[in-house]
């Protein structure tokens, strides 16, 4: 959208992320869809890594996209605020897993969702941080990073986490 204010034109763009934590208290619970929480939160900021990877992707250069095989949503126990120079997940523990079958989907609604499932014996701490990032671990580039106190994950419970981010 274009704004015109005393003969200066100023461009306006959004971007919108919500994240969902889908917490399940079992394994067959989870089989059996039996969502016990869903935890919603919006927000998130770019990382520089991920901003310049997205616009090296979108301009025709090569790297590593944040599709099905290479994306991984991973979670950590760290607090430090967010800060657009980093470069992944700033805490002691820390888990990725990989894209769940059909994520992400993109190319309608003007939006992206990239969903991955931590099972029963993966992730069991503090969940205080979150992210996408185009590598097995954060050693590739991160798109995002949120603080956000989502709970402690316990040994046996799987949680599903799901990003949504939409440009208007």
């Amino acid at each position: 959208m274009n704004m015109i204010t005393e003969g200066v034109i100023t461009e306006r763009g959004r971007w919108k992320t919500i994240w969902r934590i889908y917490k399940y208290d079992s394994e067959e619970k989870f089989r059996a869809g039996e969502v016990s929480e869903i935890l919603e939160f919006e927000g998130n900021i770019l990382l520089n890594e991920g901003i310049n990877q997205l616009w090296t992707l979108a301009c025709g250069g090569s790297g590593t996209n944040y599709g099905s095989a290479n994306a991984r949503i991973g979670v950590g126990d760290g607090t430090t605020e967010e800060s657009a120079t980093q470069t992944g997940l700033q805490g002691t523990n820390k888990a990725f897993a990989g894209m769940d079958t059909g994520y992400p989907t993109y190319g309608s609604g003007q939006k992206a969702v990239w969903r991955a499932t931590f099972g029963g014996t993966v992730a069991n701490f503090d969940w205080n941080e979150i992210t996408v990032v185009n590598a097995a671990d954060d050693t590739g580039q991160n798109l995002n990073r949120k603080v956000q106190s989502m709970g402690t994950k316990a040994p046996g419970s799987v949680w599903t986490a799901e990003l949504t981010i939409t440009l208007s």
